[in-house]
């Protein structure tokens, strides 16, 4: 195990805590797509389908069962517990748009036809899109909540360091999974734009350095709840940070964040 994939989980537990969190000290799922917190439950299912089959090792199985505890704690906070908060009107993504595609997909290209890799394989085609219905519904209320962004900020991260861990695989151990590869390079480039704005953002306000970024953050009151991100931040911003000065992309999502 690589240091690219260490960040990268731990990218992602930290955007589902972050959502947990808001969700919980808010009393409130407002801003939250529920749909899209279906699929990541189905992904999550699907995926690990073997983890009383398959013993990789303990942080493998530990990882397993912590997302798939805190996906559907999140589905049932948004759906029972905090029900009255939830914007279905505004979560109308239809999901069928993105479920019929990929179980078609699933079976069509796969690493052998068998149910478990056929599943596995329609978790991995079903993550890349699984955002979508949240980043709809940004752009149908224009508007998201500063929490919100950093959940999106982390997930996509999650993403551009499994990126990273395939080269380094590659490289070192001559290892190339075309399905994930290609299926997380798709998922990467629908939060390029988010996560460029996010970056930049902080820059425009005047954090030109990872410790200024950081203390931005805690001014609008994120990292001051989660002690541990400030230092997870300040190894990725010293990691990438340099890269990330170097990124040229047109951002739709200008408008959106500048209503932070």
């Amino acid at each position: 195990m690589n240091i690219f994939r260490i960040l990268g989980d731990v990218s992602h537990l930290l955007a589902i805590i972050i959502l947990l969190l808001k969700i919980v000290k808010s009393k409130s799922c407002a801003g939250i797509s529920g749909k899209s917190q279906i699929l990541f439950a189905l992904v999550f299912t699907t995926r690990y389908l073997d983890l009383f089959t398959n013993f990789i090792s303990v942080y493998n199985t530990v990882m397993k069962v912590v997302f798939l505890v805190c996906a559907y704690i999140t589905v049932y906070m948004i759906y029972v517990k905090f029900r009255k908060t939830f914007d279905s009107e505004n979560d109308s993504f239809r999901l069928e748009f993105l479920l019929v595609p990929v179980t078609g997909l699933s079976f069509l290209e796969n690493h052998s036809f068998t149910p478990l890799e056929i599943l596995w394989t329609f978790s991995i085609y079903l993550e890349s899109v699984a955002i979508l219905p949240q980043l709809f519904m940004i752009s149908k209320t224009g508007e998201a909540e500063t929490i919100t962004t950093h959940y999106l900020f982390f997930l996509g991260l999650y993403r551009a360091l499994y990126i990273a861990n395939w080269v380094w695989r590659y490289h070192t151990e001559n290892f190339y999974d075309q399905i994930a590869v290609v299926s997380g390079v798709v998922q990467t480039i629908f939060y390029c734009d988010f996560f460029y704005l996010y970056v930049t953002k902080g820059r425009q306000t005047g954090c030109c350095n990872t410790e200024m970024f950081i203390q931005h953050s805690c001014s609008i009151g994120w990292s001051c709840s989660l002690p541990c991100v400030n230092t997870y931040m300040t190894l990725v911003f010293a990691v990438f940070g340099s890269s990330l000065k170097n990124v040229s992309i047109q951002c739709k999502w200008a408008s959106l964040l500048a209503r932070l």
